[in-house]
């Protein structure tokens, strides 16, 4: 009789780990950040049919990287949780706090799994309130880790990159259109050198707080992206 083969816990979670993490830069980068007005969303996507950022209700909206239809999966989820807690108690009662902390148990859950393999995915999870310092941005590794975010993160494809160019120019009190070309600036920085972005190549999203009606959410068109992008960069 053979003997069963031995993998200690620790090298399994650190498998898990790297599988979860190669999926997840093999994907582009998801930008989100404060601007004066609200949060904002953007990403490298040509695909006009499959979005990495979406709404979730009212103030919050959702957005991934890695394997489309697993993070789809938690959309939905987070979706169909927040109208059952809406319309059980009140509208007030969904938070984004509230989504990350599930969203965080499930990614644990599957993770620490050992019947089936870690979704290879990070999200967003964004909630915009009445005045700034009430906004709120969490970050979920596959894991299940949960990061609650100052004024800007980026997950996916080459973050570090992303992230170093974001932090000697963003500032949360920038209007949207400079908020916009910062971040697509960012995402096409990179060590061999910097791209353009077409503005067909992008998803934008918005959760803007000066809007009248309770939904916050909404997305940026492309003809705006495209007037927006074309506009002078503004000396610093």
């Amino acid at each position: 009789m053979s003997m069963p083969f031995y993998v200690s816990p620790e090298q399994l979670m650190k498998d898990r780990a790297d599988f979860a993490r190669k999926g997840i830069a093999r994907g582009r980068s998801v930008a989100c950040m404060r601007y004066a007005d609200g949060i904002l969303f953007v990403s490298e996507n040509p695909s006009h049919a499959l979005h990495k950022v979406s709404e979730i209700y009212d103030r919050i909206a959702f957005a991934a990287v890695g394997r489309y239809n697993e993070f789809e999966n938690l959309r939905i989820a987070g979706v169909r949780l927040a109208d059952m807690r809406g319309y059980s108690y009140d509208r007030r009662d969904v938070t984004g706090r509230g989504l990350a902390n599930a969203y965080a148990q499930t990614l644990g859950s599957i993770f620490s799994s050992g019947g089936e393999k870690p979704y290879e995915v990070e999200i967003f999870v964004a909630e915009v309130g009445d005045r700034p310092e009430e906004d709120q941005i969490f970050r979920l590794t596959f894991d299940g880790q949960v990061a609650d975010e100052t004024d800007f993160a980026v997950m996916g494809g080459a973050a570090e990159e992303v992230t170093g160019y974001l932090n000697d120019r963003h500032r949360p009190e920038l209007p949207i259109d400079e908020a916009i070309k910062l971040a697509v600036q960012a995402l096409g920085h990179s060590a061999a050198g910097d791209r353009e972005i077409s503005f067909q190549q992008l998803e934008v999203a918005v959760l803007d707080r000066t809007r009248t009606q309770a939904r916050k959410f909404r997305r940026v068109p492309e003809t705006l992206l495209a007037d927006i992008l074309a506009q002078p960069v503004a000396d610093s």
